[in-house]
């Protein structure tokens, strides 16, 4: 099953006739780019990623009431992914997350475990805290198992997506992600896959006592740019090697960086200006943290 060509995409019907892209070309857009031609719901109110202004913020006490609760498990045969616009690690092992700001008794499964970056290392991640970009940003996306029985029944329903998302910076090697970044060199071009005997998510978790986070509605970063999506954001960074960085496929490069996502990826026919970002709901911005503290990165 290993080094086989796959699908681009789990998450919509007809997705092998859809082109969508984020690079331009010169001046031009490429073709493919106009997302909100092709994907009506990326012309939606509540588009991600946003900037995250930590001083707007709202502070919600019922955030640390009930605790977020990853119970993850390690996951055996995990299929690394190529699909031509980034790395996706799916698993087949059944780990959830309860509380925090999710319903009552209600429990996501992680589906699986996407990875953004950019050209350079300060411009990889696609949210933005206080303006200040990171070099890598990884989406752990999680389905609502209590009112759905897929991801794609899930998807752009109330209630049904949940996104926890993790920066990343540079410094020393990440272990948890060695199992990955060792099989980069063999993921170099799309459609390609390799199968990996283990991997744990818990290793992508911040520190028990580093798990300030902040809370909000949007959407899918990528086509189709479904909303009703509740992302959760840490605040504390993992940190990975440059050479892990690195290790990352040109070919699936993805130069998605905050100004191109002012426009929210709606690209308007092209003698029409770009529709501008649509301002985050701050009454919807909320998070764990009592007061702002200093930021140390």
């Amino acid at each position: 099953m290993a080094d086989s060509v796959i699908e681009e995409s789990d998450y919509y019907p007809g997705k092998d006739e859809l082109d969508w892209g984020y690079q331009e070309v010169g001046k031009e857009l490429k073709e493919g780019v106009e997302w909100g031609l092709l994907f009506p719901d990326a012309n939606g109110e509540y588009q991600s990623p946003i900037n995250l202004n930590s001083r707007e913020a709202r502070y919600d006490p019922l955030l640390l009431d009930v605790g977020l609760t990853p119970n993850y498990v390690v996951c055996r045969d995990c299929e690394v992914i190529n699909d031509g616009h980034t790395i996706r690690i799916m698993l087949r092992s059944k780990s959830v997350v309860t509380g925090g700001p999710l319903q009552i008794d209600h429990e996501y499964e992680l589906h699986e475990v996407r990875f953004h970056w950019g050209k350079e290392n300060q411009r990889g991640s696609e949210h933005t805290v206080n303006f200040k970009a990171f070099p890598m940003e990884l989406h752990l996306i999680h389905w609502n198992t209590t009112l759905f029985n897929s991801v794609e029944e899930a998807l752009g329903k109330k209630n049904g997506v949940l996104i926890i998302a993790l920066f990343v910076q540079i410094g020393k090697e990440h272990l948890g992600l060695k199992a990955i970044t060792e099989v980069l060199q063999d993921l170099q071009y799309k459609g390609k896959t390799k199968i990996i005997p283990c991997f744990n998510p818990n290793t992508l978790l911040p520190d028990p006592l580093l798990r300030d986070y902040w809370v909000y509605e949007g959407s899918l970063t990528t086509p189709p740019c479904s909303e009703s999506v509740t992302w959760i954001l840490y605040r504390y960074p993992l940190t990975i090697s440059q050479l892990q960085l690195q290790s990352c496929p040109i070919a699936a490069t993805p130069v998605w960086t905050q100004e191109r996502r002012r426009s929210r990826a709606v690209r308007p026919p092209k003698h029409d200006p770009a529709k501008p970002h649509c301002p985050l709901n701050l009454e919807a911005s909320r998070t764990n943290m009592l007061e702002e503290t200093p930021y140390t990165w």
